[in-house]
């Protein structure tokens, strides 16, 4: 069957749709937010085909995968087996990281244990094992008639007189010995001084190179070998030079010894290979001294722990040590002599950073987190591995200097790798793995992440970064035959490798698979075989297919809004008038050298739109929220946090407030609600607690609420759905019997405000609860904000577990909206047009805009060209990712970045205005 046939899709908000799409194209859906498109995309597609699959499979083995629940939909023909690429699966173990996840450093391993040659680290020679054979082999070599010796040692470079060696030596019949350089009889060895390192070898024979003597040659390495545990000297007397040889990975000069090279010895994530001091996470704990001390106050009151336990202890030490000196306790804590302080710190932090480690107490532990800072492996340097791993060398080069190369410096590494000389049965182990290896970093290259390095922690990851690493994987693992489903892939990039992310769909896509993309993006939209237009609006008022066809065709079709922002009849527009920067008010940070920032001089102006730029990598979000935004937590949060990499920051008395406005979920359970959220609730239980049959039933605002006993049903504990656990099968949420989903008991739903109850009040949309409540100022004004910014679909007793990234955004910028406040408060977003429809970034700009009106300051990391072209404010960072970022481009408004040659974002914002103007004529 070469096409998916769905009938009856009914999953969350869809409108019992049917539609068919051909097989192995590039699909994309789109729509407004809230339309529908990954109820369709993942919940009903992606969902039946994972579900299908797991359902093939045993009791036994469904128990480990869980299943999905079979979404509602009456049937779906021509499905493949599914695989979804989405930003949710970001790896949480810190052990993970971009080597990993992708594979790379399994052929690294392997590669460096094949091809690796491990090296002294003292004299920086090869170590290599060689046999017997082997050796004999490489003396025969010497010139003919070249006499030398063969000698084993027995004592290197040990104190001693060692006469008991010498007895040992001439019961065995051993008529020579050479002692620290001289030739003696073993009778004849002058007394050694006691305190002196002594270097003795046993003379095993004496031969001159000639024809016939390979048998007696081998016969004397062999025995020198035994004797020498594993080392043989060569004395060549015609040159006067010796030659040592070993059986073992070990340096016969030095003796750095190496087990026998093998994959596990360069894995971190084994005893065998890990750092013993980290255990392979390149990374220890330790309390930052400074958070945890205040210097100013009494000594007694100096260390700023609260919970009792530790309080307690530490207040103990404080008061022996300061007693001991004679130290009265109200000497502030910087005026102790020096070795007074050292002590303290030496008794009390080592203690609590044990105590951070073992105690299983999560109260106790969280203390002492607020004082805990991560900082690199004092011994492996952030290598992860053992000292041996780090010796061993491909082109001068160990398995951590290339996984510390960003990823185009990498493939170039092993592109030079390939043509360097190598013996012949190097060029045959690591052909192949070599192939495996610059395939995959291609891959990477070509998704547009070449400035990650391979040793990038995955935790670190933005959703974007995950999921085109996984792309790349997936198109490594060159599978067929298989249903690809994609939230969002152009999230986090920059417009300039926008190109590259489409040519690796459609790569995945040649290979015969089936690309479902849920995306926003105009270019990759315009590229897609067929496109999915979902709408007409959001919520109630979507869920239903617009128009299905190519590009062209969804142009041309009036009735799609996707079609009118492609077409140019409908654009966001270019601000006529932008606002200009006051040189008294502005955020200066200086000497910011975080990551890859290069040591930069920022300037942010205050009380306008500023939108911060650059590709991906470039040092965006290290400038804003690894050093900014923590130091803003730090200074209004009173926080304890690191802060990134700088000197100072200076005009922070021009504000009075820091908010950041993410996208993270507004509650992590369905109790949690816009109602709740934007507190709205409060006033409309308070409403419902003032009516006539509330005061005389002596009800209070708490009566309506579903999260105490009183109102709520108890049934369902105020849910309106109960959990039934079905062991090996996922759980079941059925709707409450006695409350019929309406999370109230009988008495509560009783009482009426113009003939609704609260349940029904939580049913409502914004637009319908708008009307409803048009005269009541308080609840109005609320409900008008979440309206004007385009949620005017969603329910007020929405559980927040439903909604979109960029709905819980919006939610949360209402709430400041609504605020009262003195204009001067800094807001971070972060991508805000994740997730929206170019309609609804419209609404987005709007909202930002008020914020900014009322005097406030919006900074925003942004790729998307309709945003940055209504900023007023730009700041570009760049000029490329990883190392070759972290540098100032352009600052100005969006007119003058365009003409700056040197801003790959000027340059693609120049370009959409102009295509912009050209489509609108």
């Amino acid at each position: 069957m070469d096409r998916i046939v769905i009938h009856g899709a009914r999953q969350h908000n869809l409108k019992n749709i049917d539609l068919e799409i051909p097989k192995n194209k590039l699909i994309v859906i789109t729509g407004p937010s809230g339309s529908g498109k990954s109820s369709l995309a993942f919940d009903t597609i992606y969902a039946e085909g994972q579900r299908r699959y797991v359902e093939s499979l045993s009791a036994y083995a469904r128990q480990f995968l869980g299943l999905m629940e079979k979404p509602d939909v009456d049937s779906i023909d021509g499905l493949s087996p599914a695989i979804a690429i989405d930003q949710k699966t970001t790896s949480k173990n810190p052990r993970s990281t971009v080597g990993t996840v992708t594979e790379i450093y399994d052929y690294l391993r392997l590669l460096f244990a094949r091809v690796g040659k491990p090296h002294c680290p003292e004299c920086n020679s090869i170590i290599a094992s060689q046999s017997a054979e082997e050796i004999s082999e490489q003396i025969l070599k010497f010139p003919e008639g070249s006499k030398i010796q063969i000698l084993a040692p027995v004592i290197r470079g040990k104190k001693g007189e060692h006469k008991d060696i010498f007895e040992k030596i001439n019961r065995m019949g051993f008529p020579r010995v050479r002692v620290d350089g001289d030739i003696y009889l073993v009778e004849e060895v002058p007394k050694l001084e006691k305190n002196k390192k002594h270097t003795i070898e046993i003379v095993i024979d004496r031969i001159v190179i000639k024809e016939g003597i390979r048998t007696r040659l081998n016969d004397s390495i062999e025995q020198a070998l035994k004797l020498g545990d594993g080392i043989v000297v060569v004395n060549n007397l015609s040159e006067g030079k010796d030659h040592i040889f070993s059986e073992k990975f070990a340096c016969p000069q030095h003796g750095f010894s190496i087990a026998e090279l093998s994959p596990r010895l360069f894995s971190f994530n084994s005893p065998y290979g890990a750092c013993p001091e980290c255990k392979g996470l390149g990374i220890i704990h330790k309390i930052d001294i400074d958070t945890l001390i205040d210097y100013n106050r009494a000594v007694i009151e100096s260390f700023r722990i609260t919970d009792s336990f530790y309080f307690k202890y530490v207040k103990g030490i404080i008061y022996d040590i300061i007693y001991y000196h004679g130290i009265n306790k109200f000497t502030k804590f910087k005026d102790l002599p020096e070795d007074v302080k050292d002590e303290l710190i030496l008794e009390i932090v080592p203690h609590l950073e044990r105590k951070y480690l073992e105690t299983d107490n999560e109260k106790q532990r969280a203390e002492l987190e607020k004082f805990i800072r991560e900082v690199r492996c004092p011994v492996c340097k952030g290598s992860r591995l053992k000292k041996e791993a780090l010796y061993v060398l491909i082109n001068g080069r160990s398995i951590w200097d290339v996984v510390r190369m960003n990823i185009l410096e990498s493939y170039r590494f092993f592109e030079d790798f390939e043509k360097s000389p190598m013996s012949e049965k190097d060029r045959v182990i690591g052909e192949k793995i070599i192939k495996e290896i610059k395939e995959r970093l291609k891959f990477l290259i070509d998704v547009g992440l070449d400035y990650l390095t391979l040793e990038r922690s995955a935790t670190t990851l933005s959703g974007g970064e995950a999921q085109r690493i996984r792309l790349a994987t997936q198109i490594g693992s060159k599978l067929s035959g298989v249903l690809y489903v994609l939230d969002e892939p152009s999230i986090g990039l920059h417009p300039r490798d926008t190109a590259k992310l489409i040519n690796t769909l459609k790569e995945l896509r040649d290979l015969d698979n089936t690309v479902i993309v849920v995306e926003h993006d105009p270019e990759t939209i315009e590229e897609a075989d067929v496109i999915v237009d979902m709408g007409p609006g959001s919520g109630v008022y979507g869920g239903e297919i617009v128009a299905v066809g190519t590009p062209e065709e969804i142009m041309e079709n009036p009735h799609s809004l996707t079609g009118k922002y492609l077409s140019g009849k409908l654009k966001i527009p270019v601000p006529k008038e932008r606002r200009k920067p006051d040189p008294d008010r502005k955020l200066v940070i200086k000497g910011a050298k975080e990551h890859n920032l290069k040591n930069i001089d920022v300037e942010i102006p205050l009380g306008l739109f500023v939108a911060v730029t650059g590709v991906s990598g470039s040092g965006k979000s290290t400038l804003i929220y690894d050093i900014l935004w923590q130091a803003a937590k730090n200074r209004f949060h009173h926080r304890n946090d690191y802060v990134g990499d700088h000197d100072t920051i200076e005009g922070w008395e021009h504000i009075d407030k820091v908010i950041n406005v993410d996208q993270s979920p507004i509650g992590r359970t369905p109790r949690s609600n816009p109602a709740t959220y934007t507190k709205v609730f409060d006033q409309i239980r308070a409403l419902f607690a003032a009516t006539p049959e509330a005061k005389i039933r002596g009800y209070t605002p708490g009566r309506f609420s579903f999260n105490v006993k009183g109102g709520r049903c108890e049934a369902c504990k105020g849910d309106g759905v109960v959990k039934i656990e079905m062991h090996f099968l996922p759980d079941v949420y059925v709707t409450c019997e006695v409350c019929q989903g309406k999370r109230y008991n009988r008495e509560t739903l009783s009482v009426l405000y113009k003939g609704k109850n609260i349940s029904d009040i939580l049913d409502m949309t914004v637009a319908e609860a708008l009307e409803f409540f048009e005269n009541v100022p308080s609840i109005r004004n609320k409900l008008k904000v979440l309206n004007d910014v385009g949620l005017d679909y969603i329910k007020l007793g929405q559980p927040a577990t439903t909604l979109s990234g960029g709905e819980a955004q919006r939610i949360k910028l209402t709430r400041e909206l609504s605020k009262r406040d003195t204009g001067k408060t800094l807001y971070f977003l972060d991508e805000p047009t994740t997730g929206l429809h170019s309609h609804d970034v419209e609404k987005l700009i709007r909202v930002l805009n008020k914020l900014v009106d009322k005097g406030n300051t919006v900074v925003v990391i942004e790729h998307n060209l309709d945003i940055i072209k209504n900023a007023d404010w730009i700041i570009d960072l760049g000029p490329e990712g990883g190392d070759r970022g972290g540098q100032i481009v352009a600052v100005g408004t969006p007119e003058e970045i365009m003409e700056n040659p040197n801003s790959y974002t000027g340059q693609f914002l120049k370009k959409y205005l102009q295509d912009e103007r050209l489509t609108s004529v």
